[in-house]
């Protein structure tokens, strides 16, 4: 019942992984150790539902920088697809290339069909919040490790 199966509860490790960014960049998880991550699991670029997602996430971008998190979307679209869309609605966090879903299966969050999910990864690693659908924000945000 994999498809049924729950995302990663809070207080788990967060898997560590390298994907590249739109730009071709390689962004590694345990690179950012030390700061609070979000991480947002999104099913396409361009879909109503996920231009809404993530354009919350921008309008709440110093929020973020407030909390020092950083915010990566992910799903299996080519980096071109993350490229266009990220400008075009002027997203300032990268988007992630996930070939083959293999983060998102880490993640509980699908593999090439994605389910939207959306964690937050503490300072030590650690997952401090999941789940699925479209949160808002704050409530994630409102789950950052403090700093120290």
């Amino acid at each position: 019942m994999r498809f049924f199966e729950a995302p990663l509860p809070p207080g788990s490790p967060a898997p560590d992984f390298s994907l590249p960014d739109q730009d071709g960049n390689l962004v590694t998880l345990s690179a950012l150790h030390g700061r609070n991550v979000v991480l947002i699991f999104y099913p396409g670029d361009g879909t109503p539902v996920c231009r809404k997602q993530l354009c919350e996430f921008r309008d709440s971008w110093e929020a973020a920088r407030a909390s020092e998190t950083v915010v990566l979307a992910i799903n299996p679209q080519s980096a071109s697809s993350h490229a266009a869309f990220r400008a075009r609605h002027r997203l300032p966090f990268p988007l992630l290339v996930d070939e083959g879903g293999r983060v998102a299966r880490l993640y509980r969050a699908g593999g090439w069909w994605v389910k939207r999910t959306v964690y937050l990864v503490g300072r030590s690693g650690t997952i401090r919040y999941a789940k699925r659908g479209t949160p808002p924000p704050a409530e994630v945000l409102a789950a950052a490790e403090p700093g120290g």
